[in-house]
């Protein structure tokens, strides 16, 4: 109740417009409302206020609490960038508003430094570019303060001011430090846990040695804890399982009582009011000792993904996890139970997102790489609050959504096309045509061999983190880079193979091959399709009916849906389908020979379906196609719309065209000179064109037809889309979930903003 009242004012305190020309202006900051949840990295406390915490995410952002993880606000973004993954918070005891941050992304990454209490942060000269890893101060002497990094480790004796190299240069040994621990009683002696075997020094870098006795060979080292009270007491935690010393690391012993399968155990802990409480945050949920490491006891779930562990430091019944896909997770049993925390903390992906036509309040967004914990979500009131939606997905990323005439919910996901009829609680998936059966039947498809893709995710899975899951396919990058050269998500890239030639099967036949290829299991690989089976009879009995047969889901990626009169059209990696009955069932449409479809938009019976490098058009809802010649400059399609007068409109890295005459011709609307173009939609209600781009940074374009007069607002975020929700805008971010436009008017619709500049 608190955020809505809280963003209905914020909103409504921006009625005055904001004037601006074409070119780039500033304005409010949209405000985020999640769903939220997403990925949840580290966690820090302000010594001085148990209450307060600070919260690193793998998008940049820093997050803080002020009632023990009730509530989170975002605090500001570490850099400027939102691809730094923030795991490791360092908060100076004698200062609590003087906070250091290290952040890496593969290679990249730095320390940066706020004495504002997170206000604004400046990066450190020294460690700008260091992938840093890890990250603590020593508790006997905070201004004493130690990195690891992927070039080795470094060490700051004035609060993070300075920093010198103190393992040896061009070390072929002591790289790659994934944690770093400081004795408590004496500040020289340092632990380095590498990517393979933990160091130690006793003179502050002087001299190294290795302590791998006992410890399995080539095993990464993920944490290392020292007992504050017994020094000698030393964990570490590896691939190869969590190892313990109570020589100071002269000889470690493997505890026993972990499964193998979570022995990736990406943080330790012992609880400050009892240190024979030890927990372990594995890739397969949380483990507790109750007696210094000698037993252990899963408390979660194996599925939650846990990156860091918090105990409440005056109540240890308070704990609090850091995962992926889950957010926050909080227990106020000391471990027992949990519960989700996220109120205000987002850091989902929202794919796709679509109104519903009978209630233009209510929205449905479709998230991926967050599996059980993604899916749909649902907003009753505009966006503000969320609800999940995704019961009978199964952990299936979703690419698109659409409705169908009669009020039907339609999802389409990396793995099939899925209904939720009105009042439904489940989402049903769609079963195979009768068409696609016989080509099943008649042919069989020819191999595809897909083009290796990389996996957004794996930017955080390099050696600490877990594989991705190969259950279902996260979005993949295409050439959109913003101009720092980075590269932005859209659903996943395939590149499809032709059809067999002069086949008259081929087309139907690819509804076939888009169930048998499985989803990517890496960061890069191919995937192939396998020839099926053919099907067994099963025996009859005598005077006994034969078992109903098992049901044929339709199982490709749907990257696009779209409604043109009566008809429902899906652009999947099986070719274009189309579904007369509200999406019970779907037929090939199309041009037999078209290339796997990606893009897909309609505007009263006037449809434009395209792939990476073409396009087509329909006037009659899709019935027939014709293709359209492609603008000369344009390497790849990223976007495209459709006006009602048949205009088609078409994005790419190289910005935006616009043809009237069928392909004929291509102009750029005067003032809409960007690239990287992430989204174009069309607006009935206001008959104008919506645009993102990565070129454009944060601002929102807004075409108002037909004199196509252009005008933007700065959202303050990188857009993957804008959409109209009644009477103000809602955008969906790269990272960091949903956005809404911070202004209620009361027209129909909000206006364009414009002005002199």
């Amino acid at each position: 109740m608190f955020r809505r009242f809280a963003l209905k004012s914020a909103l409504l305190t921006f009625l005055s417009p904001l004037l601006f020309s074409a070119t780039f202006a500033a304005a409010a900051p949209w405000l985020p409302f999640g769903p939220d949840g997403g990925d949840a990295r580290k966690f820090a406390i302000d010594p001085h206020d148990h209450t307060h915490l600070y919260l690193g995410t793998a998008n940049g952002w820093i997050y803080e609490t002020h009632n023990s993880g009730a509530n989170w606000r975002r605090l500001s973004r570490v850099g400027k960038r939102d691809d730094l993954v923030i795991d490791n918070i360092v908060v100076d005891p004698s200062d609590p508003k003087h906070l250091i941050a290290g952040a890496w992304v593969g290679s990249d990454g730095g320390l940066f430094i706020t004495y504002d209490g997170g206000a604004t942060w400046t990066s450190q000269a020294e460690m700008r570019g260091q992938s840093v890893r890890s990250l603590t101060s020593a508790p006997s002497d905070p201004k004493i303060i130690v990195a690891g990094t992927l070039k080795g480790v470094y060490r700051s004796t004035d609060g993070g001011r300075r920093w010198r190299l103190i393992s040896p240069p061009d070390s072929t040994e002591i790289h790659e430090v994934e944690s770093v621990a400081i004795d408590p009683k004496d500040p020289n002696i340092v632990y380095a846990g590498t990517w393979h075997l933990p160091w130690k020094t006793v003179d502050a870098g002087e001299n190294w040695d290795s302590i791998k006795q006992g410890i399995i060979d080539d095993s990464d080292v993920f944490s290392i804890i020292i007992d504050p009270n017994s020094p000698k007491v030393v964990y570490a935690s590896a691939c190869s399982g969590i190892y313990k010393s109570e020589d100071a690391g002269t000889q470690f012993h493997k505890i026993q009582g972990i499964p193998s399968t979570a022995r990736r155990t990406r943080v330790l802990l012992q609880d400050p009011s009892n240190l024979d409480i030890v927990f372990a945050g594995t890739t397969e949920g949380l483990f507790r000792s109750t007696d210094a490491g000698k037993q252990w006891q899963r408390t979660t779930t194996p599925e939650i993904i846990i990156n860091d562990v918090f105990v409440d430091p005056t109540d240890p019944h308070h704990v609090l996890l850091a995962t992926d896909r889950g957010g926050i997770l909080a227990s106020d049993d000391g471990g027992d139970t949990f519960r989700s925390s996220n109120g205000g903390f987002s850091a989902r992906q929202v794919a796709t997102l679509k109104r519903d036509n009978l209630h233009p309040a209510t929205i449905f967004v479709g998230v991926v790489n967050d599996k059980e914990w993604g899916g749909i979500f649902q907003s009753d009131n505009g966006g503000i609050d969320w609800a999940q939606r995704s019961e009978g997905l199964k952990g299936r990323d979703v690419f698109s959504l659409g409705q169908s005439p009669d009020g039907t919910m339609i999802a389409g996901t990396a793995h099939g096309i899925f209904r939720l009829d009105r009042d439904a609680a489940v989402w049903n998936q769609v079963e195979q045509t009768p068409e696609a059966i016989a080509a099943d039947n008649a042919a069989v498809a020819p191999p595809e061999i897909r083009a290796a893709v990389s996996i957004n995710r794996n930017q955080f899975a390099q050696r600490n983190n877990v594989k991705p899951s190969a259950t279902h396919a996260a979005p993949h990058t295409t050439a959109l880079k913003n101009s720092k050269g980075k590269a932005f998500q859209h659903p996943p890239l395939h590149k499809a193979a032709k059809p067999l030639p002069n086949s008259p099967a081929a087309r139907k036949a690819k509804l076939l091959a888009a169930k048998k290829h499985t989803a990517a299991p890496s960061k890069r690989t191919k995937i192939v399709v396998v020839k099926k089976p053919q099907p067994v009879a099963p025996p009859v009995k005598e005077l006994t009916a034969t078992a109903a047969p098992k049901p044929h889901f339709f199982d490709g990626s749907v990257f696009a849906i779209t409604t043109s009169d009566q008809t429902l059209l899906a652009a999947t990696s099986a070719g274009l389908l189309a579904s007369s009955d509200q999406g019970v069932s779907w037929k090939p449409a199309g041009p037999p020979d078209s290339a796997e479809w990606r893009y897909l938009a309609s505007a009263k019976n006037n449809v434009v379906a395209a792939s990476l490098h073409g396009v087509q058009f329909s006037p009659d809802s899709g019935a027939d196609w014709s293709p359209i010649r492609m603008p000369e400059k344009i390497t790849l399609v990223t976007a495209t719309a459709v006006e009602p007068s048949g205009e088609i409109w078409v994005g790419g890295p190289e910005g935006i065209f616009v043809s009237s005459d069928a392909g004929n011709t291509w102009t750029t609307p005067k003032n809409l000179f960007t690239n990287s173009v992430t989204s174009i939609y069309y607006d009935d209600a206001t008959n104008r064109i919506l645009v993102t781009a990565v070129g454009s940074g944060s601002a929102a374009f807004m075409v108002q037809l037909p004199q196509k007069t252009v005008t933007y607002t700065d959202t303050g975020w990188n857009l993957r889309f804008v959409r109209p929700v009644g009477d103000h805008l809602v955008a969906a971010t790269f990272f960091d979930g949903i956005v809404i436009q911070p202004k209620m008017m009361s027209g129909s619709a909000p206006k364009p903003e414009t002005a002199a500049r």
